[in-house]
């Protein structure tokens, strides 16, 4: 992973990842009562995305996630999709981030005390795909063999996406993280990243003890899959939680479900900004 954010960690004692993708897109509108979720306005309304990934930009963000979490060849072929144009459609979506960076680093402003930012193309878990809430339990049904070639095809497409580095997104479980991370060995030249849903401070949602791996946190609402809507409420202060992570160690700092570029934007503020 370190390859793709030496030079970033160099200069600065972060890296800033963006915020939610799919909270941006209903705020702005977006219904994704889907199976494909924000996936689905790759097909739709591609230009929103785009949209949110620019304001990531603008808000900070060293790195942005493509709209590809619940991209997936199953998925898109419950909607009549063949193999090549869910291909097809995975390629997009790394191009629309790559377009959005492309366009904010045009500016001469933006490039001022910052680094060329990084397109992260998402991949989420085996239970996303499934769009019943299980990559909120995990215990999947099938074995490492089933899990790999689930992901070998869609690992296939994104490596040569033109993305920057693969982020593998709210694993339930340790065991579908060492089914990809074995299958990583045949990418040599690709960073990524994993990142774990937890049932608590201390397990992930299978039930393992998180040891040593460590999940990027969303507003501090609970989901509850069966009816697909948000409960409790966001904790006082994203930014002000971030001194925690960071001094626990944590350099990659960003927002999963909920988190907005308002969130990103005063990570920026505090822990960049004052160290330039």
């Amino acid at each position: 992973m370190h390859r793709a954010f030496e030079s970033f960690l160099r200069a600065q004692p972060l890296l800033i990842l963006d915020g939610a993708l799919a909270t941006e897109l209903e705020r702005r509108g977006a219904d994704l009562r889907d199976p494909l979720w924000s996936a689905k306005y790759l097909i739709e309304q591609p230009e929103l995305i785009l949209s949110v990934h620019r304001d990531y930009f603008d808000a900070g963000a060293d790195v942005v996630t493509t709209a590809t979490y619940q991209a997936t060849f199953e998925a898109f072929q419950r909607r009549g999709m063949g193999a090549q144009g869910a291909g097809r459609l995975m390629r997009e979506a790394v191009a629309l981030a790559r377009s959005a960076r492309d366009q904010f680093w045009e500016i001469p402003r933006n490039r001022v005390h910052r680094r060329r930012p990084l397109v992260a193309a998402s991949i989420g878990p085996y239970g996303a795909m499934l769009a019943d809430g299980s990559e909120y339990r995990g215990n999947y049904p099938i074995d490492d063999r089933a899990l790999r070639a689930f992901h070998q095809p869609r690992l296939e497409v994104l490596a040569d996406s033109g993305a920057d580095l693969f982020a593998f997104e709210t694993f339930p479980c340790l065991r579908e993280a060492l089914v990809v991370a074995r299958l990583l060995e045949e990418y040599p030249a690709q960073s990524a990243w994993i990142s774990f849903s937890c049932q608590d401070g201390s397990r992930t949602n299978e039930g393992e003890e998180i040891g040593t791996c460590a999940a990027y946190p969303n507003s501090g609402e609970r989901y509850d899959a069966a009816s697909g809507t948000w409960h409790g409420h966001a904790d006082a202060s994203f930014c002000e939680a971030s001194r925690s992570w960071v001094e626990a160690g944590a350099r990659l700092i960003g927002g999963c479900c909920r988190t907005t570029p308002g969130d990103i934007a005063a990570l920026r503020g505090r822990w960049i900004a004052a160290s330039a």
